[in-house]
């Protein structure tokens, strides 16, 4: 698939079949998310690819909203960043996870890239702070994504190019 056909085409999936995500596409995710460039060449973050129902189901509980969908999905790819290691880590994070969507895309797979960052579990504990209670992440990291992935089981239209919003394209000035 073209590059730009893999951008039209990549929408948010919310639903998923049951079908597991093959071994050898894990390995092309995990090599993908591997080769995500960070600042300075840090690789200060960390990926954990979670399969376990249960786990999935708790890790759906982070937040009150838009997490839900963690808990029918075959695979979840938790995004971590280490902020005392890099002032970068958020974009590198970021990169990282639009990486892992665009390559869920070329796998036939789908994707929904779930915030944490700056966001509540309750009225007392942060998103970040739930997970990192629930996955044993060290207290100094931060977890900025959880990028859901299996077999779609919904069917979105790609972008229609005659749509897009070109008055959003400055030349030269703004």
């Amino acid at each position: 698939m073209e590059f730009t056909e893999l951008l039209q085409n990549r929408r948010s999936k919310r639903k998923f079949t049951a079908q597991k995500v093959e071994p050898e596409k894990i390995e092309a995710l995990i090599r993908a998310a591997l080769m995500s460039p960070t600042g300075k060449k840090k690789n200060h973050w960390d990926f954990i690819f979670i399969e376990a129902t249960d786990t999935l189901e708790k890790l759906s509980e982070c937040k009150p909203h838009g997490a839900k969908l963690i808990a029918v999905a075959p695979l979840a790819v938790v995004v971590v960043g280490d902020p005392q290691q890099s002032d970068t880590w958020v974009e590198d994070c970021s990169i990282a996870s639009v990486i892992l969507q665009l390559q869920s895309e070329a796998l036939e797979l789908g994707s929904c890239w779930v915030q944490v960052l700056h966001r509540e579990h309750d009225e007392t504990t942060t998103a970040d702070a739930y997970i990192k209670t629930l996955l044993g992440i060290p207290e100094k990291k931060a977890v900025l994504s959880v990028i859901a992935i299996g077999y779609p089981d919904e069917v979105k239209k790609p972008f229609d190019l005659s749509t897009l919003m070109r008055e959003k394209i400055h030349r030269e000035m703004f």
